[in-house]
């Protein structure tokens, strides 16, 4: 895993302009601590920060293939393609010869082979950027689901690009503004737009390739979709090869030359991983799989239940770290690391944008920065709940049959949250309806799909285009500012290709929540777990944090001209805080006052003027 950034630009000549590659490869060395290396060429400047994982020593970049008359192609490149070792062995037989082990060599001559289609046969998760000095092409090009990020802006008559909003933003020539379109797509959670709250800075998109050559135009291109199929399998067969795609998918994501563990919660996702994974390793080496679990310190005496939250992670944490066998650690976390200046100051220079879920944001922070000090990969189960259909919200009839996003219906700003002002330059409101209404538009149906299966379909789909996305970037970034690689072997695009034309009476077979995937790996779960509902990334139950989030708030409403009140109300706000202690003990209640406290940081960090 690494950093990549880069500047092209056909009408100057940009081989003097080392310090401005400089300071934007330098503001991703947290995403690659390892080395650093950057690229020139008359017209295009590459840099990159490298996160070693595999052929430490073979896989440095920028990566340059020269041909025997001088003329270079250049890659950088940041992810993991799992199917390189297959991939180098048909180039091989196509006449390529490899110099190292490294996937990005394989990505490299899978371009020299194939162009722009390369990217058609690769498996995995990656962003890379790509210049052929042959005929000055400019290839960007981003994952199927969009696990990895990468974003671009045009600059004068050129070209910037990373993989994080902050490296372009330190191009000296490069000036912040807002855009208010891209920041309702933030404040909304709707994912709709490509464009990012700063203007002129946009978004490559999941599947998509931009592709750009001198005195032509730029081309942004679709090169996967997720496709509506009848499915054939009888319900047996689809459980089978369920097991199978799971399986496979982990089995070849647990590759690399440096540590790696297992995130586990005790919930159904995490633990079939972790068990799988640790069948995979004794058989492997015959050690045990490391696993991590979260918990706050005091949260079973502060904890209560309640219909999103039924139950605490620890106890079923630790019930299948004895069960499957794996070297099970937890990450404690006090309440005044959760609050501390700069444990929150971290995530918000992460995220680039004021996208924030709170302490849960924080708190996956800190158990990075820990498991950091032990492995540099990390399993994750997300996109389980995406694929399966794992959300309380599937099978809650009311908001099957809403018109908005499922996820609204848990995580949402008031109308009257935002400053009457803003709702008139962008209503929030309007936007989000009809970026639902544009989802809807993207999902394809076959002829004889019931009205049931039409509507679950839609869900389904909007969950892979668009919740998916805002919390494979979260975990991304969160993962990334502390050198830690995670994979999610749940969102293997042949998994999620096959998974998502099942019918949802299998996946969700009499109403039961995951059915297909209980049912696809229940021998290796615990009864308990399996049995467990449903259980979101916890939250700190200790009210000192919710009085954290009141005396912060109280701070804010004091500077009655600060420019977020150009955008949050700031009598809403007021009027919120006199809810009784307690009240703001969910992130669900805890929202508007953490949108507020990440809109006045992200404001002050950039400068921005409302």
């Amino acid at each position: 895993m690494c950093g990549l950034t880069g500047w092209v630009d056909y009408t100057r000549r940009l081989e003097g302009e080392n310090p401005a590659i400089r300071a934007m490869t330098n503001t991703l060395a947290f995403r690659g601590p390892d080395a650093e290396g950057t690229w020139k060429h008359r017209h295009a400047l590459l840099g990159h920060r490298r996160l070693a994982v595999i052929d430490l020593d073979g896989g440095v970049q920028p990566m340059i293939y020269r041909f025997a008359d001088g003329q270079e192609v250049a890659l950088v490149y940041t992810g993991e393609v799992y199917n390189h070792d297959a991939l180098r062995e048909q180039l091989r037989q196509l006449g390529h010869e490899f110099q190292t082990r490294s996937d990005t060599e394989v990505v490299l001559h899978a371009y020299l082979q194939w162009g722009e289609r390369c990217c058609e046969y690769l498996t995995g998760m990656f962003a890379f950027a790509l210049f052929d000095g042959r005929d000055g092409h400019l290839l960007l090009v981003r994952d199927r689901l969009g696990i990895k990020p990468l974003f671009y802006a045009r600059h004068r008559d050129g070209l910037l690009f990373a993989s994080e909003i902050k490296a372009i933003l330190a191009h000296p020539e490069f000036t912040a503004t807002l855009e208010t379109t891209g920041l309702a797509d933030v404040l909304t959670l709707s994912k709709g737009t490509d464009q990012t709250p700063f203007r002129h800075l946009m978004e490559l998109l999941p599947g998509h390739l931009l592709s750009w050559r001198p005195n032509g135009p730029i081309k942004l291109r679709n090169y996967w979709e997720v496709r509506r199929q009848e499915h054939q399998d009888d319900v047996q067969t689809t459980v089978h090869k369920t097991r199978e795609l799971v399986t496979q998918a982990l089995g070849t994501q647990l590759h690399a030359d440096v540590p790696v563990c297992s995130l586990l919660s005790g919930g159904l996702d995490s633990t079939t991983l972790t068990a799988i994974a640790q069948r995979l390793e004794k058989a492997r080496t015959g050690g045990d799989i490391n696993s991590f679990s979260l918990d706050f310190t005091g949260q079973a005496e502060h904890f209560k239940s309640d219909d999103l939250r039924p139950d605490l992670d620890q106890p079923f944490a630790l019930l299948a770290a004895k069960a499957i066998g794996s070297q099970h650690q937890t990450v404690l976390i006090d309440n005044a690391e959760l609050v501390s200046d700069l444990a929150r100051r971290e995530v918000f220079r992460a995220k680039d944008v004021p996208l924030t879920f709170g302490d849960m944001d924080t708190s996956l922070n800190l158990m990075f920065r820990e498991i950091r000090k032990h492995s540099t990969v990390a399993i994750s189960g997300e996109g389980a709940d995406e694929v399966f259909g794992g959300y309380s919200w599937f099978r809650d009839p009311k908001v099957v049959a809403s018109a908005n996003f499922p996820w609204a219906s848990r995580v949402h700003l008031q109308a009257s949250f935002i400053n009457p002002d803003f709702t008139r330059r962008c209503d929030l409101a309007k936007y989000q309806q009809a970026s639902y209404d544009d989802a809807l538009r993207q999902v394809e149906h076959l002829a004889q799909d019931s009205p049931q299966e039409r509507r679950m379909r839609e869900i389904c789909h909007m969950h892979l285009k668009r919740w998916m996305v805002i919390l494979l970037d979260r975990k991304d970034r969160l993962s990334m500012c502390n050198s830690l690689e995670v994979r999610v072997p749940f969102t293997d695009h042949q998994l999620v290709e096959y998974v998502y034309n099942v019918p949802w009476s299998i996946k969700s077979k009499d109403g039961q929540e995951k059915w297909l995937l209980k049912q696809a790996c229940a021998d290796y779960v615990p009864e308990a777990v399996l049995k467990r509902r449903k259980s979101p990334y916890p939250t700190s139950a200790n009210l000192g944090y919710e009085r954290f989030l009141r005396r912060s708030t109280e701070q804010l409403l004091q500077d009655v001209g600060n420019p977020v009140f150009g955008i949050v109300s700031h009598a809403h706000v007021t009027e919120e805080l006199r809810q009784p202690e307690g009240y703001f003990n969910t992130q669900m209640s805890r929202h508007g006052l953490e949108t507020a406290l990440a809109l006045d940081a992200w404001l002050r960090s950039h400068g921005l003027a409302v």
